[in-house]
């Protein structure tokens, strides 16, 4: 059971995942998630360390889509379009046809696809349900929806029961 919320690695940030590791893993392209993990949460700003790391990503060669459960489709398209990136909001993570949205706006599939994002009970629940190459980040900041504050007391609490009970090694490995 445990086994659907660990990612294939962990970064502390958007930006410090390298580029060359998705590369050398095969990734092609990316469903990255908006709040907290591309920007603040409600935030329509995108730091400028981001800004670098989606160029590196376009020189690579590797594709990205903005895959948000946000409701506003105006915020998700603004952010989207100043990274010049496609994207898909109301996405219902973690069902899976939240991440087949994203794959066919990629043209990718499962093997050469990764999920990135701050939230165990989305994202990485939602790519690996997928069989997906997944990657959780920190939050950027604490300031969150009321829904996703109390899924975060539930993933602490995941993440103490995984800590206690599981004896196998890590999914991934991580990236700090």
């Amino acid at each position: 059971m445990f086994d659907l919320f660990k990612p294939t690695f962990q970064a502390d940030s958007l930006d410090s995942i390298p580029v060359d590791v998705l590369k050398r893993d095969g990734i092609r392209g990316l469903i990255i998630d908006l709040d907290n993990t591309m920007t603040p949460w409600n935030d329509l700003e995108v730091g400028p360390k981001v800004v670098a790391w989606f160029e590196k990503l376009k020189a690579a060669g590797i594709q990205a889509c903005v895959v948000s459960n946000n409701k506003r489709k105006q915020r998700v398209a603004v952010v989207a379009d100043r990274l010049g990136i496609p994207f898909v909001f109301r996405a219902t993570k973690p069902r899976r046809k939240a991440f087949q949205a994203g794959m066919n706006i990629l043209g990718t599939g499962i093997s050469d696809t990764a999920v990135i994002g701050d939230q165990l009970f989305t994202d990485i629940l939602g790519g690996n349900r997928m069989g997906m190459y997944t990657i959780l980040v920190l939050p950027i900041n604490d300031k969150e929806f009321i829904g996703t504050r109390f899924l975060r007391r539930m993933e602490r609490v995941l993440v103490w029961l995984m800590k206690r009970y599981e004896t196998s090694e890590p999914h991934g490995t991580k990236v700090r």
